[in-house]
C-alpha cells in the first residue's frame, strides 16, 4: 500500500453523527480540532480524505448500523486508499477491537474521551511502515477539554455547551458509564468562558449538555464546588443570552434549590426533559433508578410550583425484563398523572456488557410491540392537546432555519415546540413574536406579529 498522504492542504472530512446532542457537540469539536491540519468539513463520503463515524450505543442494533454504513463507505476507500476511515463514540468506546477484527479496512477506533488526541491518531494512522490502525479507547486521566481548541465556527443562534460528562447511576439497561466514564464536570470559569464565546458568535440561546446535567458539580471562581443551579444564574448574567436550557437530567438530582432556579430565571426556558423510564417501582427498582413513581410525582409537583407554565418532555422504556401488565399500566397512569408536552418511547433491547443484557424474565416482542403503542397513543394525544392549546397565544419564538416550504421559516417556541411561519429569511437569527394559528401533532403554525420593527433592524 501506498503511504497515506500528510501533507497540509484541502482535505475533505466527512463526519457522521448518530444520536444524542452530546454527539453533535463532539463531531463539531472534532472538525475544529482537524482544522489546522487542513481538514474542511464537507457533507459527502465521496473523495473524502477522512471520514469519522461517530457513533452512538443507546438505541437497537447501533452496532449494526455502524456495519451498515462502513459497508457503503468502503468502496469509496477501495477507490482512495489514502482515505482514513475513523470510527468514534460509544460504539467504538464498546466494541473497538471487534470493529477492527470485522472491518479490515477501518484505520482508526476511538472512545469519546479520547478525541482531543486526534492530531497524534492522524499522525500515526498515516505512517506508511507497519499496521498502523489506531484503537484508542482509554479513559485519560486528564480532561479532553483541557486540550480542545475554541470553538471557531457560529453554531448559529441556539448553541450546544457541553458541561458535563459520564454517568455514576449504572442504571441497569444503560451503556453511557462504560462508554463515557464517571461523572466529571466542567470548571465555572471554563463554562463561561465557552459560552461567553458563543454569544460573541451570535448565540441567543445555550442548552447545556451532559450525560446527567443535573448531576453537575463543577469549580467554582471561588474554589468550592457548584452545583447547576448556581451555574444557570451566573450564566444568565451574560449580556446578549437571551434563552437558557439544560439536558439530560435526573430525577435523583433535581433538588430544591435547581427548583427553585426555574421561577427565579427569566431566561430558563419553562421546558424541561425528566427522563423517569417507567412508573413501576417494581421495575424502577429492577432498572437501579433509584427513585421511585411517587417520588418523580412529587419533584414535578413542586417544579410546577415554582414554574406553573412548565413543560415537560421524558423517556420511557417498555418491555423491560419481567414487565407485567400490572407494572405497565403503572406507567401508563403515572402519564395520565403528569401530562407531558412530548416523550420518547422505546422497546426494551439489551445492551453488551450491561446487567440487563443477562436478566430472565424477558417480554415478548409481541407483548412489547402492544404496550408500546398504547403509551405512544396517549403520548401522542397528550402532545397534540398541549399544542391545540396554545392556540390563540403570542409567544417569543427564536427562528434558526429555513422552512419546508417556499418562503417558510422556522424556529422553536420556549416551550420546545417547532414553529413554522411564512417569513423573509432576514428574520432568521432573531426571537420573534407569533401569534399561534394553529397547534399540529408535532407542530404550530403562526403569523408574525412584530415583523416591521424586525425586518428594520435586519437591514
Amino acid at each position: 500500500m501506498n503511504s497515506k498522504n500528510t501533507k497540509l492542504g484541502n482535505k475533505k472530512l466527512f463526519i457522521k453523527t448518530w444520536g444524542c446532542q452530546m454527539n453533535d457537540y463532539d463531531s463539531r469539536r472534532m472538525a475544529d480540532i482537524l482544522g489546522p491540519l487542513g481538514y474542511k468539513a464537507v457533507d459527502s463520503p465521496v473523495d473524502a480524505d477522512m471520514v469519522i463515524l461517530n457513533t452512538c450505543h443507546i438505541r437497537e442494533k447501533a452496532t449494526d448500523k455502524v456495519f451498515s454504513d462502513l459497508g457503503r463507505i468502503r468502496p469509496h476507500k477501495e477507490k482512495n486508499e489514502n482515505m482514513l476511515i475513523a470510527v468514534a463514540g460509544c460504539v467504538a468506546q464498546a466494541e473497538g477491537e471487534y470493529i477492527l477484527e470485522r472491518a479490515p479496512y477501518v484505520d482508526m477506533v476511538f472512545g469519546p474521551q479520547t478525541y482531543h488526541e486526534l492530531p497524534e491518531m492522524v499522525a500515526k494512522a498515516t505512517n506508511s511502515y507497519g499496521d498502523n490502525r489506531i484503537v484508542n479507547t482509554e479513559f485519560p486521566a486528564e480532561s479532553k477539554f483541557d486540550f480542545l481548541p475554541e470553538e471557531h465556527n457560529s453554531q448559529g443562534p441556539a448553541a450546544f455547551l457541553s458541561i458535563q460528562e459520564g454517568c455514576d447511576k449504572f442504571c441497569t439497561f444503560c451503556v453511557v458509564p462504560y462508554t463515557r466514564g464517571g461523572e466529571y464536570s466542567r470548571s465555572i470559569n471554563e463554562i463561561l468562558d465557552e459560552a461567553k464565546k458563543l454569544v460573541d458568535n451570535g448565540a441567543l440561546e445555550i442548552t447545556l449538555l451532559g450525560q446527567n446535567v443535573n448531576a453537575f458539580h463543577g469549580e467554582g471562581p471561588d474554589g468550592k464546588t457548584w452545583g447547576l443551579s448556581q451555574l444557570i444564574r451566573k450564566v444568565a448574567e451574560i449580556e446578549g443570552l437571551e434563552r437558557i436550557r439544560y439536558t439530560t437530567s435526573h430525577p435523583r438530582d433535581m433538588d430544591d434549590d435547581l427548583i427553585d432556579v426555574h421561577g427565579e430565571i427569566d431566561k430558563l426556558m419553562p421546558f424541561l426533559h425528566l427522563p423517569v423510564q417507567s412508573g413501576s417501582d417494581n421495575i424502577l427498582e429492577t432498572m437501579n433508578r433509584k427513585h421511585t413513581g411517587d417520588h418523580y410525582r412529587d419533584i414535578i409537583a413542586k417544579l410546577r410550583k415554582a414554574r406553573p407554565d412548565l413543560a415537560l418532555s421524558s423517556d420511557f422504556i417498555v418491555g423491560f425484563p419481567g414487565e407485567t401488565e400490572e407494572n405497565f399500566e403503572e406507567t401508563m397512569q403515572l402519564v395520565r398523572d403528569i401530562g407531558f408536552a412530548s416523550a420518547y418511547s422505546f422497546k426494551y433491547s439489551a445492551r453488551p456488557g450491561t446487567p440487563g443484557a443477562n436478566m430472565q424474565n424477558l417480554v415478548s416482542d409481541k407483548i412489547a410491540t402492544e404496550r408500546l403503542a398504547r403509551l405512544q397513543a396517549l403520548i401522542n394525544e397528550q402532545q397534540r392537546d398541549f399544542n391545540k392549546n396554545s392556540e390563540g397565544i403570542v409567544m417569543p419564538v427564536l427562528f434558526d432555519r429555513k422552512g419546508k416550504k417556499p418562503g417558510q421559516i422556522q424556529g422553536r417556541s420556549p416551550w420546545n415546540q417547532s414553529v413554522y411561519v411564512q417569513g423573509n429569511e432576514r428574520l432568521l437569527d432573531h426571537i420573534i413574536d407569533v401569534e399561534i394559528t394553529e397547534g399540529y401533532a408535532s407542530s404550530l403554525t403562526g403569523t408574525i406579529k412584530t415583523e416591521e420593527s424586525v425586518m428594520q433592524s435586519a437591514s
